[in-house]
């Protein structure tokens, strides 16, 4: 062997294995029984990074996930010039692969210590170009040993009655290995019954569930991204959402896209984004069953409905809700509206897209809000102040913190289900504040700008009273972090600083400077208001100052 790559392997392989006898110990003293794991460490990478400068006074870098980055860096002798890809592709890597399955094949670390299968990689930066060496190690003995445990768990744990149930750590083991091609056929009628039936079995033991539930979706994203979607398509563009057909790509394989179907369907109960994208991607592969998905949906909600004074559609693949108000009056909306609340209580999408045919055009008078076809719904509906209760079930029903209406592509107008409907009853009607105030509380404000002018459209409705001043402090936190000045919002009474005194106390510094910035423009601007003013005003204005020194 050359010496240049004996004393670069010498190196690399003594860093391994000192680090191993660590981890080792560490996975000894694991407490939890982990029946289905076959073995912790699945993968090793050694790589030689150049120099910032000069690229031979770089480090080697020994990573032992391909998910966590936390390298173990060291440096290297003036061999490292010695090097050329013949002898790391010829030599070196081939040494370290030997060292590595022997390592592999051995219980030297302990039983636990591999998985079934391993993977190594080398990479190697030059001044202009980069080496990069992989190798895939499988102990087959291992794997069916797997198999076998899996089996047992599956007959005494899965398919048993109850009260027997799996531990939460097997729950996650187990979902990842319903989705592994090496132990179970990715066949709708082999993985379906299971998911079904441990979901059964877990009703009573709702937290355990969602557990599961969220376990099962992430490996069922997993498997059609690394087991199908990359076979197909390469990723580009911000958050890989651009995807391109490979021109030297597989022929589609019928059971896999079976299969991928049923994942994408799955997906969608928690990411229906996700499913209508991957339906779309599976179109382009020529898949007709996908056409007919986006086109009449997963057949999990009744497709169309006809009622007295309005036509329904729905489709949960694209997210999109149809309503044709036959007579525009206010049992139409409450029909509407009952319907729309039916479909979110059986689990369709909070993120809808509304197609309306209405030949009433109203919108709220909030300038940020988008004059969407669902913005006109609610707006429309809200002429009816009898339908005000059922526009506050829409709300409880709707309101989710971090989803978005489908009405308009992702922008500054996007807004959190159940928007148009609570901002329009908290204009409307005195008893909706209270859900204004909650609704405030829950939206994203990091993300969402668009409510950002309600509380000029507040103060517009109602006026500035002392009574609603909680309630305004309220909206006015629920603004951008800058706090956009409110032109009509003006302190002019020993009365309305008093309340707004009493709204502000227990509040965080950067909440009551936020909302004297939103009402006076800044801190010094209330100082020079307050050396203008007359009392009692004045006192008003001073003992607000008060409380903002007390809390700086």
């Amino acid at each position: 062997m050359n010496q240049a790559v004996e004393a670069f392997l010498n190196k690399v392989w003594q860093e391994i294995t000192t680090i191993y006898k660590q981890e080792s110990k560490r996975i000894n003293e694991f407490n939890d029984q982990r029946t289905l794991q076959a073995g912790v460490h699945n993968y090793l990478r050694v790589a030689w990074r150049k120099g910032k400068f000069t690229w031979s006074k770089g480090q080697i870098y020994i990573d032992f996930s391909k998910f966590l980055s936390s390298s173990n860096k060291f440096g290297a002798d003036t061999y490292i010039m010695e090097l050329t890809d013949e002898l790391l592709t010829e030599e070196f890597f081939p040494a370290l692969c030997r060292l590595v399955d022997e390592l592999f094949r051995s219980e030297e670390q302990g039983h636990d210590f591999f998985d079934y299968k391993f993977e190594v990689v080398f990479e190697f930066e030059w001044e202009n170009s980069k080496l990069t060496l992989n190798k895939q190690l499988l102990n087959e003995a291992k794997l069916i040993q797997l198999q076998k445990k899996l089996d047992h768990f599956i007959q005494t744990m899965i398919l048993s009655d109850l009260p027997v149930l799996p531990v939460e750590i097997d729950i996650f083991f187990f979902a990842n290995h319903l989705l592994n091609p090496d132990l179970m056929k990715q066949e709708v009628e082999v993985i379906d019954p299971l998911i079904r039936r441990l979901s059964d079995k877990l009703d009573h033991e709702q937290e355990l569930k969602n557990d599961w539930i969220s376990r099962y979706t992430y490996a069922i994203k997993n498997w059609a991204l690394d087991y199908f979607l990359l076979q197909h398509f390469t990723r580009s563009g911000h958050y890989g959402m651009i995807w391109t057909l490979k021109e030297d790509r597989p022929s589609v394989d019928i059971s896999e896209m079976k299969f991928f179907l049923y994942a994408a369907l799955q997906i969608g109960f928690t990411e229906p984004d996700i499913r209508q994208k991957y339906m779309e991607l599976a179109v382009q592969l020529g898949s007709e069953e996908a056409a007919i998905y986006l086109k009449e949906g997963s057949g999990k909600f009744v497709r169309t409905y006809r009622g007295e004074l309005i036509e329904g559609r729905n489709n949960d693949i694209t997210q999109t809700i149809q309503i044709r108000i036959l007579s525009e009056e206010e049992l139409a909306y409450k029909e509407a509206l009952d319907y729309i609340i039916n479909l979110l209580k059986q689990g369709f999408s909070k993120s809808y897209l509304l197609k309306l045919e209405s030949s009433q055009k109203n919108f709220l008078p909030v300038t940020e809000l988008a004059k969407s076809e669902l913005h006109q719904f609610f707006a429309n509906a809200l002429c009816y102040p009898t339908l005000f209760p059922k526009l506050a079930e829409y709300v409880e029903t709707a309101m989710e913190e971090f989803a978005w209406y489908g009405d308009v592509e992702p922008s500054e107008e996007s807004v959190m289900p159940g928007t148009y409907a609570v901002l329009g009853l908290g204009l409307y009607s005195k008893a909706y504040f209270p859900l204004v105030c909650r609704y405030i509380e829950m939206v994203d404000t990091e993300h969402q700008l668009a409510h950002d002018g309600y509380a000029e459209a507040f103060i517009e409705a109602h006026g500035v009273i002392a009574e609603h001043m909680p309630v305004i402090v309220s909206i006015l936190l629920g603004g951008v972090d800058e706090g956009t000045l409110v032109k009509n919002l003006t302190i002019d009474s020993l009365e309305l600083s008093q309340a707004l005194f009493d709204a502000l106390k227990g509040k965080e510094i950067y909440e009551c400077e936020m909302v004297i910035c939103r009402i006076f423009g800044s801190i010094e601007e209330l100082e020079e208001a307050a050396r203008e003013a007359l009392p009692p005003l004045k006192d008003g204005l001073e003992q607000l100052l008060a409380l903002q020194i007390k809390m700086t």
